[in-house]
């Protein structure tokens, strides 16, 4: 053993230093590439050359018998040299796809590596690894319509549920319709003959349902009604708001305008619950609000038949609250004081004016306060309401 492992490294000492002799003088090597190098006994017609490859021929012949032919292949950075030892000529074709390389300076061989008694092996330097291009960075997104963002910005309060508000195209009933729809309600909303209003509603509030109705006639409630329960799936948040004012002395009144008015103040509401309250039955829920005014709570002068209409509209929020009570149905309603809207058209600005002073908070009320007001009543949070009379007056009644 010891023998054959001096034996060994005496062999590997030789072809290293012939190896370097030949790096040395490239003239040795007539058949070279860039990558690849291959020299015979033929080609080396210098005495050195031959002289070296009899000498490798007879060491590697001497150490390994049993092979009649063995190739020591070197491998460094820039190239690779392989020595046949057998004698055989290269292929033409290959020495003409290999053209000779220039020269290269002299580089230090590689710490070898003895797999077997026959091979001596120097291991390439892995090549480096490629450095992975950084990803693009992703496109911006596109900025959503604003009307979208508008409608994700929506709260859901109203859950999708459906909201019927008669005398919706204008004043208080416009303004509900408005803050219902922004609360997530599905709107329908019934006029009598501003169709004008009515269509500009529904343009303002794309998916609202708009029907023509005469509160005071039932059997155009009764039409309206379903109209509007078809386009809503059901109704389950009434808003009776639909009104008229008149100012006149008592004794002008006439049995006419007394009727009519409490037609359409009065009778009209009731049309409205009694043909909503079948469905909210069977579902156990519904809210049912009715709109008054604080002449119903205190009376009005020159007003005594809307007063009446208005009181009267009092007295059937209170006595049905407490019959659907069990139904899971509230019913409660909301008495506006001096609100700056088209039915204030007969003051006067002098009027307007001296209506402010004479209320505490010293100004007309807004549409919009009474509809936020209304949206509340009909939320989850006022299931334990109901019976009430809500004074939207600025103080002016308490």
């Amino acid at each position: 053993m010891k023998k054959q492992a001096a034996s060994t490294f005496f062999f590997r000492q030789i072809v290293l230093y012939y190896l370097m002799v030949f790096c040395r003088n490239p003239s040795c090597a007539p058949a070279c590439h860039a990558k690849r190098r291959t020299l015979t006994g033929k080609e080396m017609d210098a005495d050195r050359g031959r002289w070296a490859a009899e000498h490798l021929l007879h060491g590697a012949q001497l150490l390994c018998r049993e092979h009649d032919r063995r190739t020591i292949l070197l491998y460094e950075d820039e190239f690779e040299l392989t020595f046949n030892l057998s004698g055989e000529e290269p292929q033409p074709e290959q020495a003409a796809q290999e053209p000779p390389a220039s020269p290269k300076p002299k580089t230090e061989p590689a710490a070898s590596a003895v797999d077997e008694p026959t091979r001596v092996m120097v291991l390439e330097k892995p090549a480096p690894q490629p450095v992975p291009e950084p990803e693009p960075p992703e496109p911006p997104q596109p900025e959503k319509p604003a009307a979208e963002e508008a409608a994700a910005a929506r709260p859901s309060a109203g859950n999708g549920r459906g909201v019927l508000i008669s005398g919706g195209d204008r004043g208080i009933g416009a303004a509900a319709a408005r803050a219902f729809y922004e609360a997530g309600f599905r709107v329908a909303v019934l006029y009598h003959s501003n169709a004008e209003a009515a269509a500009a509603l529904e343009k303002q509030l794309p998916g609202i349902t708009a029907v023509q109705c005469d509160v005071a006639s039932r059997a155009s409630c009764e039409l309206a009604f379903r109209t509007a329960e078809q386009a809503l799936g059901h109704v389950d948040v009434l808003v009776s708001n639909a009104g008229i004012a008149q100012q006149k002395l008592f004794t002008d009144i006439t049995p006419e305008e007394w009727q009519h008015m409490l037609d359409v103040n009065l009778t009209g509401a009731f049309h409205l619950c009694q043909l909503a309250l079948p469905g909210m039955i069977r579902r156990k829920a519904g809210r049912i609000l009715t709109v008054s005014s604080m002449w119903g709570q205190t009376g009005g002068s020159c007003e005594v038949h809307y007063s009446a209409a208005k009181a009267g509209l009092i007295g059937l929020t209170k006595a049905l609250a407490k019959e659907e009570g069990p139904s899971g149905i509230t019913v409660n309603c909301v008495a506006p004081g001096v609100i700056d809207t088209d039915m204030m058209a007969a003051f006067t600005a002098e009027d307007k004016a001296a209506l402010a002073e004479e209320t505490p908070v010293g100004r007309l009320g807004s549409a919009d306060e009474v509809a936020r007001l209304l949206v509340f009543l009909a939320g989850e949070d006022a299931g334990y309401i109901t019976g009430q009379v809500f004074g939207v007056n600025g103080g002016l009644v308490i």
